[in-house]
């Protein structure tokens, strides 16, 4: 999948990219804003770890955000099993030198309409940490409604914060 959008493009991981994959991850801002399991530092071990498990996905959910022709970032969707089949967690990043201007924002936009076109989801939901409020205001901008606040739900580096969970619905 490739979808070409105004301000980047958003397509399958290559092998090509672990150098500005790396170059982009590397970055503490990053790592304070997502879940442990996206390590810091961000290294050639963590590439090689995150493109194995990606490159090559039968059903894609996990994609790079490209400008000029660099990896910079990543957006994708964790569908659910059980009870939960037909709702999926949305999760993103992007490269600091890159903050500030709608990428991330026309990248969810796009992730979530390929989500629900291409797979049987009638919920996408993200939770953010408290203390984001520029994720926040990326999912408010893709129609994403807050719907609560789990307090002292998450710990990093830490400190121990509250996660606020929106979610869209079709």
């Amino acid at each position: 999948m490739e979808i070409v959008l105004k301000k980047s493009i958003i397509r399958e991981w290559r092998w090509e990219d672990k150098i500005s994959l790396i170059q982009n991850a590397n970055n503490i801002k990053i790592a304070a804003m997502v879940r442990d399991r996206f390590p810091f530092p961000y290294d050639d071990l963590a590439a090689d770890s995150w493109l194995s498990q990606v490159v090559g996905e039968r059903k894609q959910t996990n994609f790079t955000i490209v400008v000029k022709n660099k990896a910079v970032g990543a957006i994708g969707f964790e569908t659910e099993g059980d009870i939960y089949m037909r709702s999926a967690e949305i999760g993103y990043w992007l490269g600091e030198n890159y903050w500030g201007r709608g990428i991330m924002t026309e990248a969810v936009h796009a992730v979530t309409s390929y989500a629900f076109q291409s797979f049987d989801l009638c919920r996408l939901w993200a939770g953010v940490f408290s203390n984001n409020p520029t994720s926040v205001r990326v999912l408010e901008k893709n129609g994403y409604e807050f719907e609560g606040r789990l307090r002292k739900s998450i710990t990093k580096f830490g400190k121990t914060l509250d996660q606020l969970v929106f979610a869209k619905i079709i």
